[in-house]
């Protein structure tokens, strides 16, 4: 099989697996290294493994798993996310789930797709993200974007909450804003990860959103003049 030859000249891709089921690490192995000009560099079966290993054989793109024994694919992301702005990250699930896609758009997934592909779809979606492109389905995440800004512009306009929040919590709102990460918050205000970890939760909680994507869009709309004033917000 062989589903794009890459020129002379091309570069090997060099991937990395994460999937606590072994035979599915294989499976995705022996069909990623039966064609030409991919490579993996390594594997892992947990979190905490990936975390470790990834950052040190420097992958171009990371194939997560969603679900795992020790927390989940999405939080893997948005930590090499933060650690290694140039990784292509690829989720692979076995669950057709639009909150896990939201959640991996969040957190600066390239690529999000079910373990029911072809093995062909399998190798396109990874030289695609390798060379910086997105494997999101343009009509999916359109649909879903829509719904949430649908849902949070009646608040936009008349929910007072924003007044409920301190100094802090609004400079760290505006940098949800700006779409960074806990880490890059907390280097950016001089604040532990965990202790971003902690407003963001206060602050969903005043605003009265579960998800950051809906604060996040909530500081869309008052860039855009389309809700109530954000003291120190970056217009």
């Amino acid at each position: 099989m062989n589903t794009a030859l890459p020129s002379v000249d091309s570069p090997t891709i060099q991937v990395f697996l994460l999937d606590d089921h072994e035979v599915v690490r294989r499976g995705v192995r022996d069909l990623l290294e039966s064609e030409d000009g991919i490579t993996v560099v390594g594997e892992a079966g947990t979190c905490a493994q990936a975390l470790a290993r990834i950052p040190a054989l420097r992958p171009q793109v990371a194939v997560l798993d969603m679900r795992l024994p020790d927390g989940d694919g999405v939080t893997v992301c948005r930590e090499l996310r933060s650690r290694m702005p140039d990784l292509a990250c690829l989720m692979l699930t076995s669950f057709d789930d639009d909150d896990a896609l939201l959640d991996s758009i969040m957190a600066g997934a390239a690529g999000y797709v079910l373990k029911q592909i072809k093995g062909s779809d399998l190798v396109a979606a990874v030289r695609t993200v390798a060379s910086g492109q997105s494997m999101l389905d343009p009509a999916t995440t359109g649909r879903l974007m829509d719904s949430l800004r649908r849902q949070q512009e009646p608040q936009a306009r008349t929910d007072p909450s924003l007044a409920q929040l301190t100094e802090r919590e609004l400079a760290i709102l505006t940098l949800i804003g700006d779409g960074m990460t806990n880490r890059q918050i907390g280097q950016e205000l001089y604040l532990a990860e965990k202790t971003v970890k902690n407003h963001i939760s206060r602050i969903l909680a005043k605003l009265g959103v579960e998800r950051r994507i809906q604060a996040a869009m909530l500081v869309g709309q008052v860039r855009e003049g389309n809700g109530p004033s954000l003291p120190g917000s970056r217009r």
